[in-house]
């Protein structure tokens, strides 16, 4: 069983190859990164609580729904004590029930590509602001733990700024829905 007081970089890798249900739609999640609070620049909570990050420092296993660039849902599932501001974002998923109704909210493309990015999977997933705070294991959100272990690989973080080569982004090789590494335009 996930504990979600540990830390951010131990629960990450073993959120890959979970299901997680919310608004009709399943993911198998393929992509995560973990984001540890006041010892990481690039982490939401790293000068401390305010009122658009308090439910990463609220109880774990809970949501933490934002707006990204104030376009996009995202979504992190809070870990470590209360208190500590940590979290792991959800990256990418494979969707695995609920095909028709992530078809509709992300319109035409790939199925691979329908919970690729955080932003997309938000999307995919029905997030809202009011999600923000709900727990992972019910009555909202269902996540179901994987019932065996896949292969995990690092690297560091993607599309962001500061601490990006913090080996912190966890994501299960081989898988479509696993976000592109854009290369440096030269």
């Amino acid at each position: 069983m996930i504990d979600f007081a540990a830390t951010a970089d131990v629960v990450a890798p073993q959120l890959l190859g979970a299901h997680l249900t919310h608004a009709g739609v399943t993911l198998r999640i393929t992509e995560v990164e973990a984001y540890l609070g006041a010892d990481d620049p690039a982490a939401h909570t790293y000068r401390g609580p305010t009122k658009r990050n308090a439910a990463m420092f609220g109880a774990p296993g809970r949501m933490y729904v934002y707006l990204s660039y104030g376009i996009h849902l995202a979504g992190n599932i809070v870990c470590a004590p209360k208190g500590i501001g940590h979290g792991c974002l959800l990256r990418a998923g494979e969707v695995v029930d609920g095909l028709p109704v992530a078809r509709k909210r992300r319109g035409n493309r790939a199925d691979f590509e329908l919970a690729r990015g955080p932003g997309n999977l938000g999307q995919a997933l029905g997030l809202d602001l009011a999600d923000n705070g709900a727990s992972v294991r019910g009555p909202s959100f269902v996540l179901e733990e994987r019932s065996r272990v896949p292969e995990i690989a690092t690297s560091g973080r993607v599309g962001i700024s500061r601490n990006t080569e913090a080996p912190l982004r966890f994501f299960i090789p081989g898988e479509r829905s696993v976000s592109q590494r854009r290369t440096p335009k030269r």
